[in-house]
């Protein structure tokens, strides 16, 4: 059989075309705001990551349009070899310093930070204990390790200590969660993590993805929310959601670092950042160091949009974040649920089996700092109107 006959065989997208609510690949035709033009149409936007609204800042972009000036459109190599530049380094320190962490190495995105890190960290005769509903990068990674991977019950920590005693003659223990979880919007048990590491000699390694510049005293993550920052011995964290760009890194301390250097295939065989990406990050950073408020707006914008989707009948599941399942458990009911809420104005994002559990399939709501309280009332009518049309809600 040819590899074309195989992907003939795949007709589940083909067939919700067909109908007509095929809810993919929606092509934007203007910058990641509150609001965005789609098909010639503006509509309010709820499915962004953009949680700091920095994206469209002035000097974030001035910042990109600099470097572009400065190193050209791109590094034409790997870190390891001829592309390393010296914003590259800038970028590193200034993550160290504001995650209180030894050392920062970047890559070209965020799931090559999983998928190098965990394939080149933990090795043979080790174990990689990873949370079920951690994101597909870390799943890839720990697949690509020459480690036994563990997967325990969502945010269990039952089940978690339940299998790090079956595993007492392992080499290393690497226990792997995403500090937000990215669909459901909940935060990682991290307090008994930690405290199931010490007991069980075990390293914690937390995905902060959709934690920097939300969680933390100062957006600096899951760590510094529970206070349990010197805890953690590697933390994630990509730049496409509150810093505005694209790319990755991880952080740990200098020996860590040094190795990963050596042995990431994904960094060492990879082209790196290129300039105009690095530099927004820079002034990203630095942006959402100088104005805490943002996260304020943010976690405001939070409250008013859950308060008044409960009070509306909602199922938002266990989110505690700015990331807002509404809870559906329907594939097709998803999909119809998101073409009307486009069609009344309001983009958000459908998530469906196999991404989700049977019956825990959703509509996902992401905010920014930047919407307006008047943004958020009416996406709440609009998410009245049509969660009661389609019986949703009562």
């Amino acid at each position: 059989m040819k590899i074309r006959d195989v992907a003939r065989k795949f007709t589940a997208a083909r067939e919700v075309m067909a109908l007509g609510y095929y809810p993919y690949f929606r092509p934007v035709e203007s910058d990641q705001d509150t609001e965005v033009n789609l098909n010639g149409k503006k509509v309010l936007m709820l499915g962004s990551n953009n949680y700091l609204g920095l994206t469209n800042h002035p000097e974030v972009k001035q910042a990109a349009i600099d470097a572009v000036r400065d190193f050209g459109t791109g590094c034409a190599g790997s870190r390891f070899l001829n592309g390393t530049l010296k914003i590259h380094l800038i970028l590193e320190e200034k993550l160290a310093e504001f995650l209180n962490k030894e050392s920062v190495l970047l890559y070209s995105t965020g799931f090559q930070v999983n998928q190098g890190v965990l394939s080149a960290i933990v090795g043979k005769d080790s174990v990689i204990l990873s949370d079920k509903f951690n994101h597909a990068s870390i799943i890839d990674g720990c697949r690509l390790s020459f480690a036994k991977m563990l997967k325990y019950n969502h945010n269990d920590t039952e089940d978690l200590e339940r299998q790090l005693k079956t595993v007492p003659d392992a080499k290393t223990r690497l226990i792997v969660t995403d500090g937000v979880f990215s669909m459901e919007g909940d935060i990682a048990r991290l307090t008994e993590i930690v405290a199931l590491a010490e007991k069980y000699d075990a390293d914690v390694m937390v995905d902060d993805a959709h934690s920097l510049g939300v969680l933390g005293p100062h957006g600096d993550g899951t760590g510094p929310h529970f206070n349990l920052n010197s805890k953690v011995s590697l933390v994630m964290g990509t730049f496409s959601k509150s810093l505005a760009s694209v790319g990755g890194f991880i952080a740990s301390d200098d020996d860590t670092i040094h190795f990963l250097k050596h042995h990431s295939r994904a960094l060492i065989f990879s082209a790196s950042p290129p300039p105009a990406s690095v530099a927004s990050v820079i002034k990203a950073l630095e942006v959402m160091q100088r104005e805490p408020e943002r996260r304020h707006r943010l976690w405001a914008n939070t409250r008013r949009l859950v308060e008044g989707l409960k009070q509306q009948g909602y199922d938002l599941g266990l989110s505690a974040t700015p990331i807002i399942p509404i809870i559906v458990g329907d594939n097709m009911k998803v999909f119809i649920f998101c073409k009307r809420l486009q069609e009344e104005g309001i983009f958000v994002n459908p998530v469906v089996a196999p991404a989700t559990p049977p019956g825990g399939q959703l509509i996902r709501i992401s905010l920014m700092s930047t919407h307006t309280f008047d943004q958020i009332d009416f996406a709440l009518d609009k998410l009245g109107k049509v969660g009661r049309e389609l019986e949703l809600i009562s």
